[in-house]
């Protein structure tokens, strides 16, 4: 969930990078500290690891975000090593609000609202003990080997592993041994998670206050980042990643309902019959919900769970075959295997976000949301509710981005018949999966703006609207920047979202960036005339003078100044060309549009941004033919 704009960049992507240039030196220090005693530790058996931290004179502290990035890449078996040792021994607090924290949108959020989401947890654990323990009472003099009898042997179990220490005149805790056994156990059992989570309750007795300094303590372990002036706790991506695998949790959530939107309802039956669960009378959304919050291993559901009991090997792989289409994955593999089909379902999912921002240009991305919206009005109550993100939050695109929330993901919070009912209302195809059929009609929109290119530069409302395209004036120069953007991803082009928003200020505001390296990039301006050449070279000069010095300040080298527009005057071209504070160099809308027409045509196109960097106003069409 994002904060306000005072908090945080609202559009910043949570990759430990971004924490790391967004918190100050004081609130990273716990980090970089737990980072160095892991490294110290390490460095006596890994010669590896050793050469990288001498090289930084022994000093960690010392060392740049990237430099901290990559030893915290190569240190990370170790890492993970010493989180797991010190999580064994904080208990079922800070597991708790590890869960919460690592949760789908819960990657920036403030402390009040991690102490709401924690006080509904904990009541929610707290119901389900108290029921669990009348279970087990009932269960004690009952023979029957039924779920009330598997909840007392795992409730005998875990307070065993709990309170053999105190025998021993040590602490009473669950070691990383024994929890790995109990997990097992638990499987073996068919213990889902929401049920281990209260038997633990029932042993170990959740703290119902002291949530703070329980973050505090993840501080201390390198797990959050907490923001006192801003009252804001960050969790990073790579971070939730490995808390992942040590959960066992193979897909996030969102992942799973798309799993399970895309499966029959007589599977999601059988997933629910499976585990000895009530059908019914359950309508298809409760089933949804309650096999979410069972936490079943994803491998087990689409192995074994969502098929017939008397399903053959041959019957299960098919099935799974059929599920990579219907995701939509777009292997060019699939497996032979049962086990090589369901890890390549998990790693694709798993993978995914990149390619499916990639699918809609930042234009059609937000068309899409705004069409939604109104195709069905209670959509952000839904990415609310689902995400967890505080009701006063407002969503946009750029709050959705920073929390990798795709338009893919957006499409699966709606429910099968919800979606249908959109796409009809909206009018599009009712051929094939409504969910691709929406996307595919958005990432049309955006082609049919970058074949008008040309008449969006020169403001042609009349031009645009005999091509079909309908833009209220006051909108050209935003759709004139985004389409820029989308001409430039589809070159292959890398368009840095995350660098151009935490440089922006209110008055400054670049309209791209362009990353050439980790180090160097190209500011682009994308200019919209109505009648004549663009001419205004010193206001323009300005604008991205700015922009070029807070770039440097961000240990950035800007390599050159691209500027867009429909045409230029003599006048601005020479003033350009004479400019020696910084490179600038001009390219005309049509010429891109000439370039990217070039590229398409290619069958193995060869583009790189440094044909930019030239100087001056471009030749498009010798840039063309090198394409």
């Amino acid at each position: 969930m994002v904060t306000s704009n005072e908090t945080v960049k609202k559009d910043e992507k949570v990759k430990l990078s971004n924490i790391l240039s967004t918190v100050n030196q004081v609130e990273k220090s716990k980090f970089i500290n737990f980072l160095d005693r892991v490294c110290s530790e390490a460095i006596t058996h890994d010669k590896e690891l050793a050469n990288r931290v001498n090289n930084l004179d022994g000093q960690i502290k010392n060392a740049s975000s990237g430099e901290i990035i990559q030893l915290f890449e190569l240190v990370l078996p170790y890492f993970e090593k010493s989180v797991k040792q010190q999580l064994a021994m904080l208990g079922a607090q800070a597991s708790l609000l590890i869960n919460i924290v690592s949760r789908d949108g819960n990657c920036i959020a403030r402390l009040s609202w991690i102490e709401a989401l924690y006080t509904k947890e904990w009541t929610a654990i707290n119901t389900k003990a108290k029921e669990i323990n009348s279970l087990i009472k009932e269960s004690i003099d009952n023979e029957d080997f039924n779920e009330a009898k598997r909840l007392e042997v795992y409730y005998s179990c875990l307070k065993e592993a709990y309170t053999n220490d105190e025998r021993n005149n040590r602490e009473a805790k669950i070691t990383d041994d024994e929890r790995s056994i109990l997990n097992v156990l638990a499987n073996k059992l068919d213990v889902t998670a929401d049920h281990k989570s209260a038997v633990e309750h029932l042993v170990n007795s959740i703290p119902q206050t002291g949530v703070q300094d329980c973050l505090n303590t993840l501080r201390e372990v390198g797990l959050v980042f907490i923001s006192r002036k801003n009252h804001t706790v960050y969790i990073a991506d790579e971070i939730v990643t490995m808390l992942n695998r040590m959960q066992g949790k193979e897909l996030a959530d969102k992942h799973l309902l798309r799993i399970l939107r895309t499966l029959s309802d007589s599977e999601l039956s059988n997933i629910l019959k499976a585990h000895g669960k009530r059908i019914r009378g359950k309508e298809r959304t409760e089933k949804i919900d309650e096999i979410i919050k069972m936490g079943l291993p994803i491998s087990q559901v689409l192995q074994q769970d969502i098929n017939n009991p008397d399903a053959s090997i041959n019957d299960r792989k098919e099935r799974l075959k059929t599920l990579i289409s219907d995701l939509d994955l777009g292997l060019d593999k699939i497996g032979t295997t049962l086990d090589e089909r369901t890890d390549l379902i998990i790693y694709s999912l798993n993978s995914s976000a990149e390619n499916e921002f990639n699918a809609l240009s930042a234009t059609g991305f937000k068309e899409l949301f705004s069409t939604l919206k109104t195709h069905f009005p209670t959509l952000t109550s839904v990415l609310h509710q689902d995400f967890e993100i505080e009701d006063n939050e407002e969503l946009d695109v750029d709050k959705l981005r920073a929390l990798s929330i795709t338009p893919h993901d957006i499409l699966y919070m709606l429910s099968n018949e919800d979606i249908k009912s959109v796409r009809d209302s909206m009018g599009v195809s009712k051929r094939g999966n409504p969910r691709l059929v929406i996307l595919e009609s958005f990432a049309d929109a955006t082609d049919k703006l970058i074949e008008n290119y040309a008449l969006l530069a020169k403001r042609d409302l009349a031009g645009l609207k005999n091509e079909g395209i309908e833009i209220a004036e006051a909108d050209i120069g935003i759709k004139f920047e985004e389409v820029t953007k989308a001409i430039f991803e589809q070159l292959g082009l890398d368009v840095d979202e995350d660098l151009r928003r935490s440089i922006n200020t209110a008055k400054d505001k670049a309209d791209i960036i362009l990353s050439l390296s980790e180090d160097d990039i190209i500011i682009g301006e994308a200019k919209t005339c109505k009648n004549g050449d663009f001419a205004k070279y010193s206001t323009t000069s300005r604008q991205v003078k700015a922009y070029v010095n807070r770039c440097e300040s961000s240990g950035k080298r800007v390599a050159q100044v691209l500027i867009i527009a429909p045409s230029f005057s003599t006048d601005f071209v020479e003033s350009a060309e004479m400019d020696t504070e910084i490179n600038i160099s001009l390219l005309e809308a049509a010429g891109l549009k000439q370039i990217f027409d070039a590229f398409k045509s290619r069958r193995n196109p060869n583009f790189s941004a440094k044909l930019f960097t030239k100087g001056g106003l471009l030749k498009a069409d010798l840039i063309a033919k090198n394409v």
